[in-house]
């Protein structure tokens, strides 16, 4: 079993510190908004869909804390809470469908309930907020549950898969969105075997990924991500899956750095490329993925491994923590709802009507 990667008490909430994965089981404390936005800006906690998770969580912690004593004091604060909350990481859009899901059951209570909140007016609003953070995390165990489903089905037989990254059960309250179809169809029997990229800089795939593997029991290995091309070519892959932090409204696809290069080999290979994502993963409001904003993070992930330096001092470093895979080089997008198949804004559009 994976452990618990959330905890929420209403008091506080306990989240497993990933960054110290797979050697130590760790739990941190947030209180507040603000130590959830920490985590989430830290990484102590990441995979686009538990970061929505959480933050739903730190924004009830956030109004319980601050007991909104009317319709006008709760807006500011539910306005505040939101906006910090957003501000942690700039990609994974299920942040920002999170924030502002919180957002608006609290402009809807306000609205219902104008002038100054009675006792009894406030225990009822925080009952609300603390049901909907709940609705958010049971939304994501369904959705991939049902992800894992759809995706087992379009495999063949004795599939031989890659993945990159970490979208597994470390990345959602949930089985995982790509990590997830490969458990569901390893149940299924169908899995012979399964590569996990090791996912530089910040090395999910290696501290992660494969640790989930292993402990589901699907045969597996682990490749530095420079092998990726080589396996491909030579050791039967039929399928590749990862996961996504934000899809374009013509299915142009953020993810981990470095997926955008294993779909390229992909296609020379004609292997198929598949993306797993819940359907809160698309945003309409991007085009396409020039639109999407792509987060540059710290000079120490790449120069520094587990507080060892592998890189000169003062070295010039660029980190883009993530790369966007154009619609075209996708064999289909799987969400919660089904298949994207061809992957078109058309397509698209009309599998969220």
């Amino acid at each position: 079993m994976i452990p618990a990667r959330l905890k929420f008490s209403g008091k506080d909430l306990k989240v497993l510190d990933q960054r110290l994965l797979p050697d130590r089981i760790h739990y941190l404390t947030a209180r507040n908004a603000k130590d959830t936005a920490a985590a989430i800006k830290d990484m102590a906690l990441r995979g686009a869909p538990l970061i929505g998770c959480a933050a739903a969580d730190g924004f009830a912690l956030e109004m319980r804390r601050l007991k909104p004593s009317s319709a006008d004091e709760l807006m500011l604060a539910a306005v505040r809470t939101a906006d910090l909350l957003k501000a942690a990481r700039p990609t994974a859009v299920a942040l920002f469908y999170a924030a502002d899901r919180m957002l608006e059951t609290a402009r809807a209570f306000a609205a219902a309930n104008p002038g100054k909140f009675a006792p009894a007016t406030r225990a009822r609003f925080q009952k609300l907020i603390e049901k909907e953070a709940r609705l958010v995390t049971s939304e994501d165990e369904a959705a991939c549950l049902a992800m894992g489903e759809f995706g087992a089905r379009l495999l063949p037989k004795r599939c031989v898969i890659m993945t990159h990254c970490n979208a597994g059960a470390l990345a959602t309250m949930g089985i995982g969105t790509a990590v997830g179809v490969i458990t569901a169809a390893h149940k299924k029997g169908k899995i012979k075997h399964a590569y996990s990229c090791e996912t530089r800089p910040y090395l999910q795939g290696a501290r992660l990924t494969i640790w989930e593997l292993m402990r589901e029991g699907v045969p597996s290995e682990l490749l530095t991500d420079n092998m990726a091309a080589h396996i491909i070519k030579t050791c039967g892959v039929n399928a590749i899956v990862v996961g996504a932090d934000r899809i374009a409204a013509n299915g142009d696809t953020a993810n981990k750095i470095g997926t955008y290069g294993l779909a390229v080999i992909a296609r020379y290979h004609k292997v198929p490329f598949y993306v797993a994502a819940p359907t809160p993963t698309i945003d309409l409001k991007a085009r396409d993925g020039d639109a999407i904003v792509i987060e540059e993070r710290s000079c120490e992930e790449v120069t520094f491994v587990k507080g060892q330096r592998i890189a000169p001092k003062k070295v010039r470093v660029r980190h883009p923590a993530f790369d966007v895979t154009p619609a075209g080089l996708i064999t289909a997008i799987i969400t919660e709802r089904g298949v994207i198949a061809p992957v078109s804004r058309a397509a698209v559009k009309k599998h969220l009507a």
